[in-house]
């Protein structure tokens, strides 16, 4: 497929390397095509192409959005709502607000009655929004390798089509996907973030991932 990755960050950047190594075709969309970092990964992945986040968006058939949270609107705006339009978008953000944490809690713009992929599938309603890599740390979200065999990526989106396409590439990454419903699903996900950080602030531990044991 041709995926294309809005936000030129660590994220995007992981992201953009998982996809090219599994054989898509791959273009990295920042807000700054000469920023000194986004041309230094230009040069050490020339496979994967730079572009706005505009051109990223228009010629994608999948979009991934990897922008930090507060900025996941504004994003979609810049690229063009109707470049997300019948296309399926991971969502790959965090709603973390723009304050420390607290006693290794992070702080949420949102609250536990919505989450950030309810207000981007209102942002672009025809788009099919899949929420997914927002429950674990960017060292992990491609092949990652534990003891306890394969962890769980929680997902979430209205579209079941979108849904499965998101889960084969999941399975392609080696991970389990547990499908948690609709995108309303988001507000019991967002929040792993929270979790997940939450060793890593307080005891600098961030070499875990979830694993939803089953019966």
């Amino acid at each position: 497929m041709k995926i294309g990755i809005i936000g030129s960050g660590i994220v995007g950047q992981v992201l953009a390397k998982a996809f090219n190594s599994e054989g898509h075709t791959v273009q990295l969309g920042t807000r700054n095509t000469s920023k000194e970092e986004v041309v230094k990964f230009k040069n050490n992945n020339p496979k994967i192409a730079i572009g706005t986040f505009g051109e990223t968006a228009s010629t994608a058939e999948l979009i991934v959005l990897a922008v930090g949270g507060t900025a996941a609107l504004d994003a979609i705006t810049l690229a063009g709502k109707e470049n997300f339009t019948n296309k399926v978008v991971i969502d790959a953000t965090n709603p973390i607000a723009a304050e420390p944490p607290v006693k290794g809690v992070l702080k949420f713009f949102t609250d536990y009655n919505n989450s950030l992929a309810e207000k981007i599938q209102s942002a672009i309603p025809e788009a099919k929004i899949v929420k997914a890599f927002s429950c674990v740390g960017n060292a992990f979200m491609y092949k990652p390798k534990f003891p306890g065999g394969k962890p769980s990526m929680f997902i979430a989106g209205n579209d079941a089509d979108a849904k499965k396409t998101v889960t084969d590439i999941l399975t392609s990454f080696d991970w389990e996907t547990e499908d948690m419903g609709a995108i309303e699903a988001a507000r019991a996900i967002e929040p792993l973030c929270i979790l997940w950080c939450l060793p890593g602030f307080t005891k600098n531990q961030w070499g875990h991932a979830f694993k939803l044991l089953k019966l």
